[in-house]
């Protein structure tokens, strides 16, 4: 009776102006190898977030998107609140 959990980026978004990632994680939890659970988590991410912290198929996309005009640009937001 082997118990395993998989967990796995299934779906990665980018919206709005300052090109916030949205990432949607599924965890398959399997008893020899049949499904007996499934749960999904959510999160998403600025771009002043901490690129070596992110996974590293969501940090592929923001080091392409996160250009530092839109860094720049998401803090002058900031700043405006």
């Amino acid at each position: 009776m082997a118990i395993t959990k998989e967990s796995s980026n299934v779906e990665i978004t980018i919206s709005g102006p300052y090109k916030i990632l949205n990432v949607k994680e599924e965890t398959l939890i399997k008893e020899n190898n049949i499904e007996i659970s499934k749960s999904n988590n959510r999160s998403s991410y600025d771009p002043l977030s901490d690129i070596s912290a992110l996974p590293s198929d969501v940090a592929e996309i923001a080091n392409v998107v996160w250009t530092q005009v839109i860094k720049d640009s998401y803090q002058t937001y900031l700043d405006s609140l």
